[in-house]
């Protein structure tokens, strides 16, 4: 079976990563021919070690060929999906993206019409199947659930108790990005009655007042399971997310998580068990959920030890890459949707 994955570029982002994931196991676990085709002129030094033991083709070239199934991984690349020669076409939407531009952005009304396409659909949350499935009934649309590396978030037997010491918390996200409101997040902190112990994870040099304990960044993922671990809490007040990857994988090296209602954080944070859910532009409540797990170290202690147990539990890329191949056969096998319905 040749498949074709169309990607904007190979930097860093949590989108491209899951789906080299897939792509490179789809080759070595499940005997599939993988096309990696790139919308860019190259592809930076710097970017091609995520590629490799891929084909990789930019997009002119991709052109010339004839697939099985061919999958688009972002907005823009949907919109091109037509031009690649496959029997049948699919979307990978791992966020509804239209989201990402606020007000009368262009973007937004060019992104939310790729979900008419006459394509079908493969998403990494129920949340997004569910929207799907009810936006477009007539598409075939499957549930891939998210995967973590097993590997380079290797689950602990155990966490011990933080009984002393300031409570350690990371935020994580660009300072600039409304979606993350990584400002909230660092105000929330800053009111505690209790210092703690401030780690802030970017992709560029920022200047802060008050400054954080440490700003790092950016890493890769090893890198990032190091900050995990040496943390108690990430909070993440995000508004718009699509998996919500940074606080599962906190749970994978023994970090609760504080965090809003976004979509996707209902895949894995159960209030009260495994993390605290807040409300949404709630500083204050945020930082009485923190004081609260500073105070309260047994608390703190019962949320790392169920966040460790729901990580156990949680798919590898393997196990999710199986549900990928499955969804990619079944698409080839079936008529393709109609395109008058779409």
């Amino acid at each position: 079976m040749k498949v074709c994955f169309l990607i904007p570029g190979a930097t860093i982002s949590g989108g491209i990563a899951s789906v080299l994931r897939h792509a490179k196991n789809l080759v070595a676990h499940h005997g599939m021919e993988v096309t990696v085709a790139h919308t860019r002129d190259d592809i930076p030094v710097w970017d091609q070690r995520r590629l490799a033991g891929l084909e990789v083709l930019r997009f002119d070239e991709a052109k010339e060929r004839h697939f099985d199934v061919a999958v688009a991984s972002w907005w823009p690349t949907a919109r091109r999906l037509a031009q690649l020669p496959a029997e049948r076409h699919a979307y990978y939407v791992q966020s509804l993206e239209d989201r990402f531009y606020p007000g009368e952005d262009e973007r937004r009304g060019m992104a939310l019409a790729t979900y008419s396409l006459p394509v079908s659909f493969i998403t990494g949350a129920r949340w997004m199947r569910d929207f799907l499935r009810e936006l477009r009934p007539e598409a075939d649309c499957f549930y891939v659930r998210w995967g973590i590396d097993k590997e380079i978030f290797a689950v602990p037997p155990s966490v011990e108790p933080r009984v002393d010491g300031p409570l350690r918390v990371l935020v994580e996200g660009r300072l600039a990005s409304w979606l993350k409101a990584v400002p909230d997040s660092l105000e929330a902190i800053h009111r505690m009655r209790r210092p703690a112990h401030v780690t802030y994870v970017t992709r560029g040099s920022v200047e802060l007042e008050p400054a954080p304990d440490a700003v790092v960044g950016p890493l890769y993922a090893e890198q990032m399971a190091e900050q995990y671990a040496a943390c108690d809490v990430v909070v993440k007040l995000s508004r718009v997310e699509g998996m919500f990857e940074p606080p599962l994988e906190g749970f994978h090296k023994g970090a609760t998580c504080v965090v809003t209602p976004v979509s996707g954080h209902e895949e894995f944070v159960v209030h009260g068990s495994n993390g605290l859910v807040v409300d949404w532009d709630d500083p204050r409540g945020t930082t009485r959920a923190l004081e609260l797990l500073d105070r309260d170290r047994a608390l703190l202690h019962e949320l790392r030890v169920n966040a460790l147990e729901t990580a156990r539990r949680w798919p590898s890329w393997e196990q999710a890459s199986q549900l990928f191949a499955l969804a990619l056969r079944e698409i080839r096998r079936r008529p393709p949707p109609p395109a008058r319905a779409a």
